[in-house]
């Protein structure tokens, strides 16, 4: 059974920094991409970011270029997200998610797993 867990979130400061993390367990195929999602009270998912497990290709979200950046360690199935000069506009659950195939691309659609998500809220 795929799992996804997320950990990291929590209640910061505008301008201040979070570091979120991503465990990824149970599958068996080796080409695939883990991206970061939000979800704002309202509002729909949307796609943050994203990296390769083939090559370590990224892929950012034009609202977070500059501030968030992404990392991974295949060895231990582990995605960060380091985010950094954080804004109210933040503030949402962030998921991460599983997809098969290499490709960075931010089409909630296009990934199968889904962890339960964690809360980031950015305070003025």
């Amino acid at each position: 059974e795929v799992q996804l867990v997320e950990s990291g979130g929590g209640l910061v400061q505008a301008g201040g920094s979070l570091r979120l993390a991503c465990a990824a367990s149970g599958f068996t195929f080796d080409e695939y991409a883990i991206g970061w999602f939000r979800q704002a009270p309202g509002k729909e998912r949307e796609g943050v970011s994203c990296i390769s497990s083939s090559d370590g290709s990224t892929y950012y979200a034009d609202s977070v270029k500059g501030r968030f950046t992404i990392s991974s360690d295949n060895a231990k199935n582990m995605v960060t997200l380091q985010m950094n000069n954080l804004q109210p506009e933040d503030t949402a659950v962030y998921y991460c998610a599983l997809k098969r195939g290499i490709a960075v691309v931010l089409w909630v659609d296009e990934y199968d797993y889904w962890g339960q998500g964690t809360q980031v809220t950015v305070s003025s």
